[in-house]
């Protein structure tokens, strides 16, 4: 009998020691623990850390979290940051800026052909002269209607979706 209880409570003291134990932070930056990998949800596995010794013992809320300096970068409910929405943000405008760019080529073009045309006095040259200028000006048109469709994205839809999933406002600016 004595050999039982020394037994048991060798294995209860030595239990502990074998476990491992994990540590991840959530989204609101609240801090759990679980010594079952497979228990933790599949989108923090990634970022969770192995315990060592008595660690595991205090636990933060999100609050603690917070006020330590947020070790967990923010995220929207996707889980992506602000370098994400910084960067949907840029491309648009760099989208537009090109564009604008494009047209004020188009424009400079077309200028030049009707400068040509109205110079020409040969009737075949004019009528080559105003189907390319015809050509540039729907152009013209897609890019300008290209050039409102990126600014609704940047001006509407980016801080639609970015309001959608909770994103901060200002990595939208």
């Amino acid at each position: 009998m004595t050999h039982i209880i020394l037994t048991l409570l060798l294995f209860s003291l030595v239990s502990p020691a074998l476990a491992e134990t994990f540590r991840w932070v959530d989204e609101a930056g609240g801090v759990h623990f679980s010594d079952d990998f497979t228990k933790i949800p599949e989108k923090y596995r990634p970022s969770t850390e192995k315990v060592e010794g008595q660690d595991y013992d205090r636990t933060q809320s999100a609050d603690e979290t917070r006020a330590k300096g947020a070790e967990v970068e923010s995220r929207d409910r996707l889980g992506r940051g602000e370098a994400y929405w910084r960067e949907r943000v840029a491309e648009a405008k760099k989208k537009i800026k090109s564009l604008q760019d494009k047209n004020e080529n188009l424009r400079l073009r077309y200028n030049e052909l009707t400068t040509r045309f109205n110079e020409s006095k040969i009737p075949a040259e004019r009528t080559t002269i105003r189907n390319e200028r015809d050509g540039m000006r729907q152009e013209m048109e897609r890019n300008r209607v290209e050039i409102e469709e990126t600014k609704k994205i940047l001006e509407k839809k980016i801080p639609e979706e970015a309001e959608l999933y909770k994103a901060k406002p200002e990595w939208i600016k």
